[in-house]
């Protein structure tokens, strides 16, 4: 995926994300839950995208900061945050404008499973983050794709496209598939220890027309789309 790739439906994709299920929630709860209390702890919200986890972070009071490669995308996240945010034009798969040991947490939304490579990434988050600080991520789980690409190998990394459609605007999104096994591989040889893995329920504040009927019914409590770590980073 090109750096500047969302720029042609930044505006669709940040309005769908405002009240999508699986964005408003699911992910972003579940990334907050997995924060707690961040009042006055320094974070990268890595990808911020147009801003929501960063917005919502700010109103628990952290101190943030936020990078993205989409120059749109960065534009709608300042209308959003005030011309005042501190905000960045940067690639995940560059190194970073941040000095070592700079924030508390780095959170990472929705943002590896567009890279090929994670080896340089989380490496660079870790140079950022302070020695014992966290690194909060969400990537497409990987065991969804058994179900939806059932003729494709689970254990290789590998590249996909899918369709999507944000806010009525159609949009092709690509990422590279990981199996489990080769995600924690990459955050142990990176420095970090996995602190906590999760596969969450919805939100309750849900809107009931907004979840699937087994959960409405009960017969389900969750359903699987994203999977979240916190991870720690290794004091040398």
């Amino acid at each position: 995926m090109r750096a500047d790739h969302y720029d042609s439906f930044a505006e669709s994709y940040s309005a769908e994300n405002e009240s999508s299920l699986l964005n408003a929630y699911y992910e972003r709860p579940a990334m907050l839950g997995l924060a707690g209390e961040v009042a006055g702890r320094r974070i990268l919200d890595a990808g911020c995208g147009s801003g929501p986890l960063s917005a919502a972070l700010s109103a628990k009071g952290a101190v943030v900061t936020g990078f993205d490669s989409s120059p749109a995308m960065l534009e709608l996240a300042r209308q959003r945050l005030g011309e005042s945010a501190d905000l960045h034009l940067a690639d995940l798969s560059r190194p970073l404008p941040f000095a070592d040991d700079s924030f508390d947490d780095v959170v990472a939304s929705l943002v590896l499973h567009y890279l090929e490579d994670w080896s340089a990434p989380l490496a660079e988050l870790r140079r950022v983050l302070k020695p014992g600080g966290r690194l909060i991520l969400s990537v497409n789980h990987p065991t969804v794709s058994v179900v939806t690409q059932p003729t494709e190998d689970y254990f290789a990394v590998r590249e996909y496209s899918e369709d999507y459609e944000f806010d009525g605007e159609p949009a092709v999104l690509t990422f590279w598939h990981r199996p489990l096994h080769a995600m924690i591989n990459a955050f142990i040889s990176a420095g970090y220890r996995v602190a906590a893995v999760s596969e969450p329920a919805p939100s309750p504040d849900t809107p009931h027309e907004l979840l699937p009927p087994r959960i409405l019914t009960g017969e389900k409590t969750a359903f699987l789309s994203f999977i979240f770590f916190v991870l720690e980073a290794d004091r040398v």
